[in-house]
C-alpha cells in the first residue's frame, strides 16, 4: 500500500485580510508545492518524516492513535502538537481512518524551502484531505482558520478568484496570461511571516469603512486580473497598496524598504514577509541583491 498525494503551493495577490470578510482575492498556485506519501505501518502509530526541499529531514515523530483520537490540552505550540491537531481534527471528520489500518508510515517532502511561506501548511492539510477524502476546507477551518484561499490553490492548475459567502468559499477559475508577465518579478524578504499573527493584527486595526475597503479591493481586482499593458497593472497593484497600508496603518513594503526602487513593490498575503510581486521594466536583480535580497523568481518560473 503506497499513496502518494500533491498539492500547489500558493501566492496571494490581491484581497489580503479583506477576504476573511467577503472580499474577492486573486490567488496564483505556484509550481512549487508539497507531496506526501503514505504506506503502511504497524503497532497503531503514525510514524511521520517531514523533508525540506534540500532532502534535509526537518521533522520526525512518532504518534500513536490514541494520541490522535484523545489528543492532551497544552498550550504549547510545537510541530508535534500542530500535526497532531490536525490529524485530531481529521479524525473528528473520518473517524474510521484509525482502525482501517495497524499503522501509517507518512513521508512529506517540500519542493520549496519551508521558510519561503508559500504554503507548507495548507499544502499539507490538503494533502490529508485528499487522503482520507475529506473536505480540505473544513479541515482547515476546524485546525488553522483562515480564509482558504490557500486550500483553493493547492487544488488548482490556474490563477483563481476565491470569496467567501456566509463563511462558503466560492472558487472561481480565471484566465490570467499577462503579455507583460517578463516585467514581473517575485522576491523573498529573507523571513517568513506569521499568518496567525497578521490576521489578529488586522482585526484589531479594522476599521468602519469595510463595506467601502471590500467594494474599492473588488474593484481594483477586476482591474488587476483584466489588466491589458504593464502600466495598467501596475497602477492597479500601486492601488491595492496604498488602500492596504491606510486600512492596516502600516507603511507600504516599499516606503519600508525599497524607497529608491525604480518600480512598483507589492506585499503578498501577510504584510512585512514572505514574498513580494515586484513590477519593473528593467530586470531588478541586480538592485535587490545590493539590499541583500537574493531570491528573486521570475513570474513565470513560479506561477503554474
Amino acid at each position: 500500500m503506497k499513496h502518494t498525494f500533491y498539492s500547489n503551493g500558493k501566492l496571494l495577490i490581491t484581497g489580503e485580510y479583506l477576504v476573511l470578510d467577503g472580499a474577492k482575492a486573486f490567488a496564483l498556485p505556484t509550481k512549487f508545492g508539497q507531496n506526501l506519501i503514505v504506506e503502511k505501518g504497524s503497532n497503531q502509530f503514525i510514524h511521520w518524516k517531514s523533508y525540506d526541499s534540500d532532502n534535509s529531514l526537518w521533522f520526525e515523530e512518532s504518534i500513536s492513535f490514541f494520541d490522535i483520537t484523545k489528543p492532551e490540552k497544552t498550550e504549547i505550540e510545537t510541530v508535534k502538537t500542530t500535526l497532531i491537531s490536525i490529524l485530531h481534527e481529521a479524525y473528528l471528520l473520518k473517524p474510521d481512518f484509525t482502525t482501517q489500518s495497524e499503522g501509517y508510515n507518512i513521508t512529506t517532502t517540500l519542493t520549496f524551502p519551508k521558510k519561503w511561506g508559500l504554503g507548507t501548511s495548507s499544502t499539507l492539510i490538503n494533502n490529508i484531505a485528499q487522503w482520507l477524502q475529506i473536505d480540505a476546507f473544513v479541515l482547515l477551518k476546524n485546525s488553522f482558520g483562515g480564509s482558504g484561499y490557500d486550500i483553493a490553490c493547492a487544488q488548482n492548475n490556474s490563477p483563481i478568484l476565491f470569496s467567501l459567502e456566509q463563511g462558503k468559499p466560492i472558487v472561481e477559475k480565471v484566465i490570467f496570461k499577462p503579455e507583460f508577465a517578463e516585467n514581473l518579478y517575485f522576491v523573498y524578504l529573507n523571513k517568513k511571516q506569521s499568518s496567525k499573527v497578521a490576521i489578529a493584527s488586522y482585526y484589531n486595526n479594522k476599521n468602519n469603512h469595510l463595506a467601502q475597503n471590500i467594494a474599492l479591493n473588488d474593484a481594483i481586482t477586476q482591474a488587476v486580473i483584466h489588466a491589458t499593458t504593464l502600466k495598467s497593472f501596475a497602477i492597479a497593484i500601486e492601488k491595492h497598496e496604498v488602500a492596504l497600508s491606510n486600512i492596516l496603518e502600516m507603511k507600504t513594503v516599499k516606503e519600508a524598504l525599497f524607497p529608491d526602487f525604480n518600480g512598483i513593490v507589492k506585499s503578498l498575503g501577510a504584510w512585512g514577509g514572505d514574498f513580494v510581486l515586484v513590477v519593473s521594466k528593467e530586470n531588478p536583480k541586480e538592485y535587490f541583491i545590493a539590499k541583500g535580497y537574493e531570491t528573486i523568481i521570475p513570474y513565470d518560473q513560479m506561477i503554474v
